[in-house]
């Protein structure tokens, strides 16, 4: 076996969240009872496009005596091996899509006024850029805040659009810009648009989506929404980006 770059996974910084899992393309690592393991040496290509997406620091790349990648190897891997214990899933990781339609509700249930959520995950640090939900979809950027504020958010924001959340002042601005850039080359959005509260540090929500529009490539403008801590809206304008913006100026 050749020495060359590969990963090597801090078991004791592990603490099995998955999102170096969803990165890796080739299926490499899975989240085998709680903790992210590499299966298989010839499913890692070692460029590391794992290495951002943990959170905890628990990934490095080592140059080590492994088998060749195996290109034609390496595909996403669904279940364990055969014989193998079955791998932990965290449920908050679990992609699900349903219908645009409501769900059926009990008569006990039908009070409840009906959600408008088309799928999961939500957190942006979550989502894969190429899930299902994003093709040809109207997006909702929305700080974590804002469905706590705006009390019918259902109905006047996220009804017929995919949503991704976050904070923009307790979670890292460059990983969110990133993963939003990559969502936006992966797909043909027809619209973004941000959701924020008024209070300055969410406004880097603006921010980021206005970076990830200039580093994709992909749209010209995106609404931007700004509520008060009360839940109404005080502001919705046009935000242009690139081209567009440096044309009228």
């Amino acid at each position: 076996m050749a020495v060359r770059n590969i990963v090597k996974i801090d078991e004791d910084k592990c603490t099995g969240c998955g999102l170096c899992a969803t990165a890796c393309a080739e299926g490499a690592i899975q989240i085998v009872h709680g903790k992210a393991r590499l299966v298989s040496d010839s499913y890692c290509d070692g460029l590391g496009a794992c290495l951002g997406h943990c959170p905890e620091g628990a990934i490095a790349i080592e140059p080590r005596e492994a088998a060749e990648f195996d290109e034609k190897a390496a595909q996403p891997h669904v279940g364990p091996p055969q014989g193998e214990p079955p791998l932990f899933v965290c449920p908050g990781l679990a992609s699900h899509q349903w219908p645009r339609e409501d769900e059926p509700r009990s008569e006990a249930a039908a009070e409840e006024v009906p959600s408008q959520l088309s799928h999961w995950p939500v957190q942006l640090k979550l989502v894969a850029p190429t899930a299902p939900c994003f093709a040809d979809a109207d997006l909702l950027l929305v700080a974590d805040c804002v469905p706590v504020a705006v009390g019918d958010f259902h109905r006047r924001y996220l009804k017929d659009h995919s949503v991704v959340m976050g904070c923009p002042k307790l979670d890292d601005a460059e990983f969110y810009i990133e993963k939003l850039a990559q969502i936006l080359q992966a797909n043909d959005l027809r619209s973004l648009m941000v959701v924020h509260m008024q209070v300055p540090c969410c406004s880097g929500l603006t921010r980021v989506a206005r970076e990830a529009i200039d580093r994709s490539g992909k749209l010209t403008a995106f609404l931007d929404v700004t509520v008060s801590l009360r839940g109404s809206m005080i502001r919705s304008e046009v935000v242009k980006v690139g081209q567009m913006a440096e044309a009228e100026t």
